[in-house]
């Protein structure tokens, strides 16, 4: 069982950055494919950007390309979400995933989920 916990969620002025953390617990992190999701009010949970196990293939959501960066640190069992250029249409609830692999994650297809962590972005 894995446990995830992320941190790094806050209220931020439109064109700042965050940098969102998700530490894991519980498993062999490095044995993991890991990603982010989102949830705005009233809408679906949506993919946002996921990373293989070894770190060396990254997948981004169309919407986030050019702003958001996922990259880990398997020794610290730890996957950051640096987020750039933040827009109000970025406000959501941000979730870790953990999934065996990349397909299965962004297809929403088992894995372990964090508790979220709010963003949110002010105009």
């Amino acid at each position: 069982q894995v446990q995830l916990v992320e941190s790094g969620g806050g209220l931020v002025q439109a064109g700042g950055s965050l940098r969102l953390s998700c530490a894991a617990s519980g498993g062999t992190f490095s044995s993991y494919a890991m990603g982010w999701f989102r949830q705005a009010p009233g809408k679906e949970r949506e993919f946002v950007a996921a990373i293989s196990s070894s770190g060396g293939t990254t997948y981004y959501a169309d919407s986030v390309k050019g702003r958001f960066t996922i990259s880990r640190d398997n020794a610290k069992n730890t996957v950051y979400l640096q987020i750039d250029s933040l827009k109000p249409g970025d406000t959501a609830v941000y979730f870790c995933k953990a999934a065996a692999s990349t397909s299965l994650l962004r297809a929403g297809i088992s894995g372990y989920w964090g508790q979220g962590t709010q963003v949110t972005v002010s105009s």
